[in-house]
């Protein structure tokens, strides 16, 4: 689709397309003398210090500033290193301490609550809160709400020294 020459005045179609910004996101679309004019005057690095231009040339030259290089050196530095006593020492790798486990009387109280053990304290609140109001002896009026509103509260008292709150 050919569209207007935006310089206004003009009536010759806009054939040359030219940014707006820096990102390169936004463009004009001039005809080839006023598109001739906007790249003699275009500063691409137009508002930004000599610093922020050598950062942004050795980006675009070499992928990272030179200021960042030192903290990508150490980065790779530390994985290398990691794989070859990965590598070297596999032996101290398969003594490593097995992960801790969970008690049953732990699990028993995550199953109360019908969650993981991989929960968070807030999701055992949350869903507290919501078996004790339905469960209170209050507001439930079956006989059998009251153990099972007492066995809610004893999960949650334990899963409560499990979170150490």
């Amino acid at each position: 689709m050919i569209t207007k020459c935006d310089p206004p005045g003009c009536t010759r179609a806009g054939t040359c397309r030219a940014p707006k910004t820096r990102d390169l996101k936004e463009y004009w679309m001039f005809c080839r003398e006023h598109a001739a004019e906007y790249n003699k005057n275009w500063n691409y690095y137009a508002n930004m210090t000599p610093d922020e231009i050598d950062a942004e040339w050795e980006r675009e030259t070499f992928g990272i500033a030179d200021k960042d290089r030192e903290k990508v050196n150490k980065d790779e530095a530390d994985y290398v290193n990691f794989l070859n006593d990965f590598l070297t020492g596999r032996n101290t790798f398969d003594k490593m301490p097995p992960k801790r486990t969970v008690s049953s009387q732990i699990t028993s109280a995550f199953a109360v609550f019908n969650l993981p053990i991989t929960a968070s304290w807030r999701e055992v609140g949350t869903r507290y809160r919501a078996l004790a109001k339905k469960y209170h002896p209050d507001t439930a009026h079956d006989k059998s709400s009251t153990a099972e509103f007492t066995r809610i509260n004893t999960a949650y008292e334990t899963l409560k020294k499990y979170f150490k709150k």
